[in-house]
């Protein structure tokens, strides 16, 4: 498979703290990467980096031979790079079907503002679609506020799967669920990797282990290892900085 991404000594200063330091890290089409590492590793910030949220001090990220190192969040996200944060971020009163239609509308470079939304039958069957995925057709005439924490994070991702991304970023999906919740979202990402490139974050290592094909960790900013789950799980120096030596 070809690649779909990647930095080159990608490294972002805040003063004199590093967050990120010359990161080399590839994901090629069809792979789900997860991006593992403790507390303040730097994680947050280069998930923050390839969306355009922040700017790198130096190096380079490109996307399909594209170099977009310094293209605005827009730009980034119309490119086909969606991301999912750990802080659901939908409009809470909306149902689940205008959240959801919403984003579906926002790829159309032409619509006229004055006509019914509804009448737009592309946009209803899509956001009809994306429902199914995600499970949650039978909620698509809740307002989005009522919905449980773990359904919310389940309209979040729907919201970026209607954008009709290339990549998608995933951060923290899990987090703040039930046993049961995460195990439907596992379920969840699952399927979406089917036919979907996939970068997560995640802190659940039984998470991590279940889904990914290959998995990077990070360590005070610089790349510690990259490799299989099988890999990861025998490393001997991943365990002593960040599982305390606990094998898994």
């Amino acid at each position: 498979m070809g690649e779909i991404l990647k930095t080159i000594n990608l490294t972002k200063n805040f003063g004199g703290l590093s967050a990120v330091v010359d990161v080399n890290f590839v994901v090629k089409k069809g792979d789900l990467q997860s991006i593992i590492g403790p507390n303040g590793a730097g994680k947050s910030t280069f998930f923050k980096l390839i969306t355009g949220e922040l700017e790198p001090t130096r190096g380079q990220i490109i996307f399909f031979n594209k170099d977009i190192t310094s293209l605005p969040q827009t730009a980034i996200s119309h490119l086909g790079i969606a991301v999912s944060y750990q802080i659901t971020n939908i409009f809470p009163m909306l149902t689940v079907f205008e959240n959801v239609r919403v984003a579906v509308q926002s790829r159309k470079t032409t619509f006229n503002l004055w006509s019914k939304a509804i009448s737009h039958k592309e946009f209803v069957e899509q956001t009809r679609h994306i429902l199914e995925q995600i499970n949650l057709s039978d909620f698509k005439d809740e307002i989005a506020a009522n919905l449980s924490h773990g359904h919310q994070k389940r309209l979040e991702i729907g919201i970026a799967l209607a954008t009709q991304p290339k990549l998608l970023l995933l951060d923290e999906p899990t987090a703040g669920l039930s046993p049961m919740e995460t195990r439907q979202t596992i379920e969840l990402i699952k399927k979406i990797a089917q036919d979907l490139t996939i970068i997560l974050v995640e802190h659940k290592m039984k998470v991590v282990m279940e889904v990914s094909d290959r998995i990077t960790v990070l360590h005070y900013g610089k790349l510690l290892a990259q490799g299989t789950p099988d890999e990861i799980r025998n490393n001997e120096e991943v365990r002593r900085v960040y599982l305390g030596g606990v094998k898994i």
